[in-house]
């Protein structure tokens, strides 16, 4: 019988063959944790007597939840993540470098075929390099850095055949939605989640990091994406050998199959107060629009910031609205810079923050006020997750979305900009 891609990964890290149900003790490549997540595996490591880390590519910790920080208790905690970064060696991404899942692809860490793991759920976007990677709490990553071997269910597997190309202003965070809302918010638990088919040409690497970053809203363990020209492509481009790669066997077994033809997709948003609740937004025109924020792990890279400065061209964001970018990376901003977007995106009215993951989590800035409505290219929409509990509504979009609503001051189709 033919194996799946999380099958492959995970007997080649085990020594055994793995399929899906099986248990199994497999090795870690790389691990990692942020400044919201690193105090408890500290405090694990340090009982245990820990020196360094002992999965293959070590580890990395990142200050950008609250970056900068924006209290004297956060402030204790980010020196004491520096602390214990210089005392054990190990890599430090401090404010202003970026988000987690943006920094670490970066680094040249993570590799086609790797197995990591991280103290934050949305872990799973290395997926589209290739990788089989999750979030797991601090103390099971405290264990993957002290061992460097951790224990996994092998999971069943999903593919999703993609064909055709996407038409103008319609991108990969639409077709995103699109599967969540065909999946559901627990549809794919403990689930690996392949993509497939012609239409992955239409998903370059940012794009393929915007799905895979997602596939932890329908409850997914592994969200790979094949090795293919894309990834290689994009290895070569930063100096890197990407190696062989891993892919599925013809007859491969799999639980569910989604076929989804991407001249279809039309541009979605994910409403009040679920993720998997979706509508086309041409549905929701006329709908108001106090804040906008373009950014995070999600859409926060070089295309999704350009998408919304096309966007944005000869326009300004509509009086009365607020739109934040946050640049994923300083890489990806001084990328940004280089090209225009960044001055596009000012001379339009849009703020312009430090590199990290901005008002996403709510736990320092573009925090939003009572009643409001929100327009985001971020990956959660529930009560509070932008710091405000009080009727605040977050809308899921494209960036090409969010810019086009920043204009109006409205919910707004891109297409009818």
């Amino acid at each position: 019988m033919g194996m799946t891609i999380a099958e492959k990964v995970l007997s080649a890290h085990s020594g055994s063959d793995c399929h899906a149900g099986d248990m199994t003790v497999a090795s870690v490549d790389f691990c990692m944790a942020q400044d919201g997540t690193s105090t408890m595996m500290m405090r694990e490591l340090e009982a245990l007597g820990f020196e360094g880390p002992r999965t293959r590519r070590g580890m990395a910790l990142v200050i950008d939840h609250s970056s900068p920080s924006p209290s004297a208790n956060i402030s204790r905690i980010h020196d004491r993540i520096r602390s214990f970064a210089k005392a054990k060696g190990i890599p430090l991404c401090d404010i202003g470098e970026g988000v987690c899942h943006q920094v670490v692809p970066e680094s040249g860490k993570i590799l086609p075929g790797d197995l990591v793991v991280g103290a934050d759920s949305h872990t799973c976007t290395y997926g589209a390099m290739n990788a089989c990677s999750t979030g797991l709490g601090s103390a099971d990553v405290a264990a993957a850095a002290f061992t460097g071997r951790l224990w996994f269910r092998v999971p069943e597997s999903f593919r999703v055949e993609l064909q055709g190309a996407f038409m103008p202003l319609v991108s990969a965070k639409d077709l995103v939605l699109d599967v969540v809302s065909e999946v559901g918010a627990d549809g794919a638990t403990y689930k690996s989640i392949e993509y497939a088919g012609d239409g992955l040409l239409s998903l370059r690497m940012d794009g393929r990091m915007t799905v895979a970053n997602m596939s932890v809203e329908m409850g997914a363990k592994f969200s790979p994406f094949p090795f293919d020209d894309v990834t290689r492509g994009w290895y070569s481009s930063r100096g890197q050998d990407a190696g062989p790669g891993v892919s599925s066997d013809p007859g491969a077994c799999y639980e569910r199959d989604l076929d989804f033809d991407l001249s279809d997709v039309v541009p979605k948003v994910a409403v009040p107060h679920r993720v998997d609740s979706v509508r086309d937004v041409s549905d929701l025109g006329g709908t108001p629009v106090h804040q906008v924020f373009v950014g995070t792990c999600t859409n926060g890279r070089l295309s999704d910031l350009a998408s919304a400065a096309s966007v944005m061209r000869g326009r300004r964001v509509k009086q009365g609205v607020r739109m934040i970018v946050a640049p994923a990376s300083k890489e990806v901003l001084l990328e940004a810079m280089d090209a225009g977007v960044v001055s596009q995106l000012l001379r339009s009215g849009a703020v312009v923050m430090p590199p990290g993951c901005g008002p996403c989590v709510g736990t320092h800035a573009g925090i939003p006020a009572d009643g409001e409505n929100v327009v985001s290219t971020a990956n959660r929409n529930f009560r509070g997750r932008m710091g405000n509990n009080h009727d605040v509504n977050i809308f899921l979009v494209s960036p090409e979305t969010a810019a086009a609503s920043a204009v109006t001051g409205e919910i707004t189709d891109p297409r009818e900009v």
